[in-house]
């Protein structure tokens, strides 16, 4: 962390920041000193309680095990197609 920012306490300081037009959104930007102090990177889980806006760092990365669990599937016999095929008679007219 860079030390000449000063660091910003939870309960004692607070930062207002504009929200800005961005495409049919609107945004902000958040300063690279709350961004060292999160420890947030690229990706934030957003929720809403009342009026505060919550960001947080992911849970879980999305699909993070989902290579590794098809993986134990497949091992196990678990990997068959279970709803069967969704062929349609029209479809014999596709070219792949």
């Amino acid at each position: 962390m860079n030390k000449s920012h000063k660091s910003i306490d939870k309960g004692s300081a607070s930062l207002q920041v504009t929200i800005r037009p961005i495409g049919n959104s609107k945004g902000v930007v958040i300063p690279k000193i709350i961004l060292e102090q999160s420890g947030i990177q690229e990706i934030v889980e957003m929720s809403v309680e009342g009026e505060t806006i919550i960001l947080s760092k992911p849970k879980n990365t999305v699909r993070e095990h989902w290579a590794k669990d098809a993986q134990s599937l497949s091992k196990m016999g678990e990997d068959r197609l279970v709803l069967g095929d969704f062929t349609n008679e029209e479809d014999g007219d596709w070219v792949w």
